[in-house]
């Protein structure tokens, strides 16, 4: 079976399948202690740009864009991306971000492209 890429907000609780988490966000999340992390590592070069980012704002009628934008962005970013695949091949690896939505995030594009480059 293959080792998973999964996503989830750092504020959800420890789980014995995240595997290796990694945290993607370029700025460290809002009332969160570092030794409460359970971090395997801070990668803040696979995140948004903070110009891309903040355009997006989390606003559903700009993700579609934000993701193209994103998108090209990880595409100059192979070493990171081939990084977190060199780590899955041994580990599930969870992917950490902090935006309260769910739905529409960076964490959410940033596991797609891992996932496609993985097969």
């Amino acid at each position: 079976m293959k080792n998973p890429i999964q996503i989830k907000r750092i504020y959800d609780e420890l789980a014995e399948t995240d595997g290796y988490r990694i945290l993607v966000d370029r700025l460290w999340p809002r009332g969160v202690k570092k030794e409460d992390a359970y971090l395997d590592e801070w990668d803040k070069d696979v995140a948004p740009s903070t110009e891309i980012r903040k355009e997006f704002n989390h606003q559903d009628d700009r993700f579609a864009q934000f993701t193209k934008e994103y998108k090209k962005e990880l595409a100059g970013k192979k070493e990171a991306l081939q990084h977190i695949l060199d780590i899955n091949q041994k580990y599930p690896v969870t992917l950490l971000y902090a935006a309260r939505s769910r739905t529409i995030n960076h964490a959410i594009v940033l596991q797609e492209v891992l996932q496609k480059q993985k097969k």
